[in-house]
């Protein structure tokens, strides 16, 4: 798993990310394995994400799938601009990906949901993986 962190333009760190969240998110990626470990790659991004999406409610855990993101622009409001895959207890972003190769846009894709939206953590899954670690991203803003 590789992890991004945003710094501020002067370069300074972000405050580290809450214990809770932090809880929220280790539940999310053992949610994310067991998918993984039952279905394996080559499903449609779809599938991985109702899936994950259940495993999560499983658990107890408060689950927002396709969630429209708009942008503010010079007053006016595009309310179709975005679509977050899923949020997870109103606090970890995931954004599900089932690809052969993964392209830096998709890390800017996540950066961008996080700024828009105002969460700190994200998690950009590829379960078109072997090995589900090498498909696992996390990002900080």
């Amino acid at each position: 798993m590789t992890e991004v962190k945003g710094t501020y333009s002067k370069g300074k760190q972000f405050a580290p990310v809450p214990e809770e969240v932090e809880k929220v998110a280790k539940v999310t990626l053992d949610a994310a394995y067991k998918v993984h470990s039952q279905l394996g790659p080559g499903l449609l991004e779809s599938v991985y994400e109702t899936c994950l999406a259940h495993e999560l409610k499983q658990a107890g855990l408060d689950v927002q799938t396709q969630i429209a993101l708009p942008v503010l622009y010079d007053g006016i409001k595009i309310d179709t601009a975005y679509r977050i895959d899923m949020i997870v207890e109103n606090c970890v972003v995931v954004e599900i990906k089932a690809v052969d190769q993964m392209s830096p846009l998709f890390q800017a894709q996540l950066l961008t949901y996080l700024k828009l939206s105002g969460y700190r953590l994200g998690y950009l899954i590829n379960f078109n993986v072997p090995r589900l670690r090498n498909g696992i991203q996390r990002l900080i803003r």
